[in-house]
């Protein structure tokens, strides 16, 4: 059995005991609805009957009881409503006769509270008063006050149905009961649960191909989507489900692109490490093999060279472990006030030797009066360190590097321009991406292309991002901001 027919007779299952219960429900309700319905209306027919009776007999003469007249209203009133059952009470209820048989009556007194609201209503509402014949059962009943010489002396309380009213009553009850259950409960039951039936397997119908839909892209067709999602019951579910199968296929195709890229940068690295370690490893050969042959100068010369190549290995590495710990958010900033000016002019100084070296210029331009910035001082000064690096890379000799300072609302803007041969605009949205390399000249700088994801990383710590603008043959401009420090 596939999951769409259990999920079919597991609706119809609870349909069937839902509709049964209501069906119970249903004749219960009108049951006692029917009942509650004949008993007003049986009120309001002979509720009048006690007071018609007192206008024409007296149950007290001087206070004594009128053994006669208690007979004629007996009589009259089992002529008026051969099913009632008369009560004498005296003024706090008590039954001081009555016209049950002998034996029958069980209370000695009733409720008076029903009989006063019954009789000061105006309009005759639906009460149901103590039977004394079953005492903590009630009844319909009629009732009206004895009054001798203006004195309240009792009440004449009737019970509209008696004993032998009520056990015809609950026969044919039961009997309506019976067939209104054999009959109209049984054809509603069936009609309800033919129609539910039918109205199940039109709904579920569309889930058995959401169901078929899903078996497919588990099983390894990445296409398959929810046909026309505006038209099925199950508008939400189709959407939600393309939704997620589209975001799945993109994460696969993501963890694709990324595990190129890591196989790119493992290469990257190794061509890296590989280059400077062969370079030393060469030249210490050299001089091992060489040892009593090779002049002075060369020794100084093959040691530089070998110590140049270590250092640019060690920079490598320490770029791959500031990086790995900027990505698992290791580094927290911390954030101080300081005048990014001041800052600029440091680094400027630094770089003048090696832009001296390439017989590249650089140009600090400030604006006057720059405000404090609040962020971290050494990231700050590493985020300009490499944006100097990656200038110095690419500027050829006789070039032109800037350092940009202005304000622009709340916040100090920072430009690091160079005048090298720019990137093509199909790198552009690459250059910072870890596994990626700017190829601004046509072929493949050295480095891992580590600097400028760095950048990236340190800003987003300070919840801001950098920018590039570059045109061939005309330079490259990185610019990122940060916030003025506001003093309060």
């Amino acid at each position: 059995m596939t999951t769409s027919n259990k999920l079919f007779w597991k609706i119809s299952a609870t349909l069937m005991v839902l509709l049964v219960v209501l069906g119970f429900a249903y004749v219960f309700i009108s049951g006692y609805i029917g009942n509650q319905y004949m008993q007003e209306t049986h009120q309001r027919l002979y509720g009048g009957l006690a007071e018609s009776v007192l206008k024409e007999l007296k149950p007290y003469t001087k206070g004594q009881v009128n053994e006669t007249d208690i007979k004629d209203i007996m009589h009259s009133t089992m002529i008026m409503n051969p099913i009632a059952e008369v009560y004498l009470l005296d003024p706090d209820g008590k039954i001081i006769t009555h016209a049950a048989p002998k034996g029958k009556v069980k209370a000695e007194k009733v409720g008076i509270a029903p009989i006063k609201e019954y009789i000061t209503a105006t309009e005759k509402p639906f009460i149901i008063g103590d039977d004394p014949r079953y005492p903590g059962t009630c009844k319909v009943f009629s009732a009206a006050p004895i009054l001798e010489e203006g004195e309240l002396t009792g009440y004449l309380y009737i019970i509209l149905q008696s004993e032998k009213a009520t056990a015809i009553s609950s026969g044919l009850f039961n009997s309506y009961m019976t067939k209104l259950g054999g009959n109209l409960f049984f054809v509603s039951l069936i009609g309800a649960l033919l129609f539910g039936l039918l109205a199940i397997w039109f709904l579920t119908k569309n889930l058995t191909n959401i169901i078929s839909t899903v078996r497919r892209f588990k099983e390894g067709d990445m296409n398959a989507r929810i046909a026309d999602t505006d038209q099925g019951d199950f508008k939400v579910l189709a959407e939600t489900y393309n939704e997620m199968a589209d975001t799945i296929v993109g994460n696969i195709d993501q963890l694709k692109s990324i595990e190129n890229l890591r196989r790119e940068l493992i290469a990257n690295v190794s061509h890296d490490l590989r280059t400077p370690l062969s370079i030393v490893k060469g030249y210490v050969e050299t001089l091992l093999i060489k040892e009593e042959n090779i002049s002075k100068e060369d020794r100084v010369k093959y040691l530089k060279t070998s110590m140049s190549s270590l250092e640019r290995l060690e920079k490598l590495i320490a770029q791959l472990f500031e990086y790995s710990k900027l990505e698992a958010k290791q580094i927290e900033p911390k954030k101080e006030p300081f005048f990014v000016s001041e800052l600029a002019q440091d680094v400027t100084a630094k770089y003048q030797i090696l832009a001296k070296a390439k017989d590249i210029k650089i140009v600090l331009n400030k604006k006057e009066n720059l405000p404090l910035v609040f962020a971290d001082l050494s990231l700050v000064e590493r985020v300009i360190q490499n944006l100097m690096d990656n200038a110095l890379k690419f500027t050829p000799e006789g070039g032109t590097i800037g350092i940009d300072l202005d304000v622009t609302d709340n916040n100090v803007s920072i430009q690091v321009k160079d005048t090298g041969p720019g990137i093509p605009e199909d790198q552009q949205a690459h250059v910072f991406e870890r596994y990626r390399k700017a190829d601004r000249t046509g072929n493949k700088q050295a480095g891992a292309g580590l600097g400028l994801a760095i950048v990236k990383k340190i800003l987003e710590l300070h919840d801001t991002s950098i920018h590039i603008k570059s045109k061939m043959n005309e330079g490259t401009a990185f610019m990122f901001q940060l916030p003025a420090y506001q003093t309060t």
